[in-house]
């Protein structure tokens, strides 16, 4: 099968910190400038189902810590009402967090550089405490 000319993709890995959110603008955003994309649509996606993408402020990073604060709230870690637990006590409030989210986000990609706005960044947001690899997969469509 021949490859589209005005599709791309590829798939970054981001090597996680545990629970919180890691900017993964800059990974993004330099694959999108080398590709040669002049206008189109990226598309974001996180191949597992304990971590999600969100856009969100980059100013201040008291921001990031009140939404993780308010996830905490909401989903609490092993509060005994879960089954799921293979994984231990953050299993199942990690995918309900998961679930919460976005596993894929779409953004304008406007003169080879993406359509965000001016304090917006895209964020993975892990929902484990430990670390890990995470796989994120990215295709641009060129309009």
């Amino acid at each position: 099968m021949a490859s589209d000319p005005n599709q791309r993709s590829t798939e970054i890995q981001i090597d996680g910190q545990g629970r919180g959110f890691t900017d993964i603008t800059p990974q993004i955003s330099d694959w999108v400038v080398g590709t040669g994309v002049e206008n189109g649509l990226v598309s974001v996606f996180v191949r597992h189902t304990s971590a999600s993408l969100v856009i969100q402020e980059n100013a201040d990073p008291d921001l990031l810590l009140d939404l993780e604060d308010f996830f905490s709230r909401l989903v609490p870690d092993a509060d005994g009402k879960y089954r799921h637990s293979q994984e231990g006590p953050d299993d199942m409030p990690s995918h309900i967090r998961s679930a919460l989210t976005l596993s894929q986000i779409s953004v304008p990609v406007l003169n080879r550089r993406l359509g965000l706005g001016t304090w917006q960044s895209i964020f993975l947001y892990e929902h484990r405490t430990l670390p890990r690899p995470r796989k994120i997969l990215l295709q641009v469509f060129q309009i």
